[in-house]
């Protein structure tokens, strides 16, 4: 198949030849591409390589009390309640030990189900004298209401659990939270609303704004996020549907909108396989002085049982220094701690940064050209085309661009965001834009890196729509996930654009052909790179 492979294309491609540049990452030769794997990859976990070379992730201490369980409803400001588990430490299993110990909401979430499993995972830090609560948002599990979630209710809720905990006659007032996914996104957002007692965070795999990560991508509705609407929210499907644009509806659902009260310490917990990386290492840009960011090769949910999980004493060091107020308790040497994926044997592995992106990270632009050629050569300007995929299914041949490099003659590493800046006409009244790279292997297999999406109406921004008049050239700027990722020499960068991409979006673009400008003036990439020799 050719790389380039639509309707038509202006001029006719000319004959391939390489470029051969001495400074240069990359030559321009064209690239076929084979069908496209989209699972992470698995790489083999060698001894050597468990834990990051810092002594925050080697702390422990022993056990000292057994775990007391009580089954609570904290009470709400508005007459309400929550229900909760509250794990104690204790003498015995059912006596709890006397004293003062700081506190931990350890999941605040609507999944009700896992509420046993949550509590398992609180009792490694009851057992170390902490107090744990696990949480069901209202409107979820016994919780009573109308489940609305990371609505600004649920916020004051979770405010409300925070001060609960702090007031506790068994708690020195010292509060903290964490959780994942669901519980990572409430940890953010009541931070945000700044408990008096909420001292420190630990969000895995949270947002950054829930219109941007989770709902509307680009301003295209997501199709993977229905399913847990209706299983999870069934009220959403009809109020997310009600806010297509940012209003303050999602203002008060977003971290983003408040960065500047996210004060208090935050350890973000980052999988480079998770959907939310965009999300956490925004927030971590946003506020670098008292975000730190751990980076790791992880799909979505907690570390524990992936590959190179870090284990819990990382947190228990964060909670002992926060909460416990222990000098000797380590934080992270470095802000940011990353894994370099795909792992050792292809990449560096784990990697400590003073920022991210890293200070000797560059940006390296590439030009898309006429005959699918991706390189820094601008070529002659021309137009490539594709037609709108209106189906559910990966895109065919005459419904996506594909371009890319040659093989690379040394290995490149992304290290941060990328974009697109595509300029394109669409025959239809708005259009989407899905672009995703690839790392293509010399036996032509490839695995996905990281992608982005815009709505073509959503150009300018999310809060109006821009119209689109048809045959009109715009410039679309398409924002690209951030990862952290090693190409072999010899393996070829690839980027496809189409107007479909899911189910991480819906298929729901209008019907018509898409125009592409290529070579000079035309479309390009800008990526965040380190040289692959570091």
């Amino acid at each position: 198949m050719s790389p380039a492979r639509h309707g038509r294309a202006h001029p006719r491609p000319r004959a391939r030849r390489a470029l051969a540049c001495a400074a240069s990452i990359l030559t321009a030769l064209a690239v076929s591409v084979a069908p496209v794997a989209t699972a992470a990859p698995k790489p083999a976990a060698p001894s050597t390589d468990v834990l990051p070379d810092d002594p925050f992730f080697a702390y422990d201490r022993p056990p000292e009390y057994e775990v007391v369980r009580q089954d609570v409803r904290v009470p709400l400001r508005d007459g309400s309640h929550v229900v909760c588990q509250l794990y104690r430490p204790g003498d015995t299993t059912t006596r709890p030990a006397a004293g003062r110990f700081p506190g931990i909401v350890y999941e605040y979430t609507a999944y009700a189900d896992n509420a046993e499993a949550f509590g398992a995972g609180a009792a490694y830090f009851v057992r170390r004298g902490y107090n744990a609560l696990v949480c069901q948002a209202r409107g979820s599990g016994g919780s009573p209401g109308s489940l609305d979630p990371f609505s600004p209710q649920e916020q004051r809720d979770n405010y409300d659990v925070i001060e609960w905990l702090a007031a506790h006659p068994a708690s020195t007032g010292r509060i903290g939270q964490m959780g994942v996914s669901y519980g990572g996104h409430s940890a953010l957002l009541v931070a945000v609303n700044q408990p008096p007692h909420l001292e420190a965070i630990i969000p895995m795999n949270g947002i950054h704004d829930w219109y941007e990560d989770t709902i509307y991508h680009g301003g295209i509705y997501s199709a993977r996020i229905r399913d847990w609407q209706r299983q999870v929210a069934p009220d959403t499907l009809r109020t997310y549907a009600e806010h297509p644009l940012y209003d303050d509806f999602w203002r008060d659902r977003s971290v983003m909108s408040r960065w500047d009260r996210l004060t208090v310490p935050t350890l973000e917990i980052n999988g480079w396989y998770d959907r939310y990386r965009d999300g956490m290492v925004k927030n971590y840009r946003a506020r670098p002085d008292n975000v730190w960011l751990i980076s790791g090769p992880w799909e979505h949910g907690y570390p524990e049982g992936q590959y190179a999980d870090i284990g819990k004493g990382a947190y228990l060091a964060w909670w002992d220094h926060w909460l416990m107020q222990d000098p000797d308790a380590p934080l992270p040497a470095t802000h940011v701690i990353s894994y370099e994926v795909p792992g050792p044997g292809a990449g560096r592995g784990w990697q400590r940064f003073e920022q991210w992106p890293p200070r000797d990270a560059h940006e390296l632009t590439l030009r898309l050209g006429t005959d699918g050629v991706l390189s820094r050569t601008a070529g002659r300007p021309g137009t490539v085309t594709f037609d709108v995929n209106t189906e559910p299914e990966p895109p065919q041949d005459h419904e996506r661009l594909v371009f890319g490099t040659a093989p690379l003659r040394r290995d490149l590493v992304l290290a941060g965001d990328a974009s697109a800046r595509i300029k394109a006409s669409f025959e239809a009244e708005d259009g989407h834009l899905a672009v995703v790279l690839y790392d293509q292997a010399p036996d032509g297999t490839s695995t996905r890196i990281t992608e982005g999406w815009l709505k073509a109406s959503h150009r300018d921004t999310h809060t109006a729509l821009s119209p689109v008049e048809p045959g009109q050239v715009y410039e679309l700027d398409v924002h690209i996930r951030p990862t952290h990722y090693r190409l072999s020499a010899g393996h070829r960068l690839v980027l496809r654009v189409s107007s479909d991409d899911y189910p991480a979006i819906d298929s729901s673009a209008p019907p018509g052909r898409v125009e592409v400008r290529t070579g000079a003036a035309g479309s390009t990439l800008h990526l965040t790179v380190r040289n692959g020799h570091r």
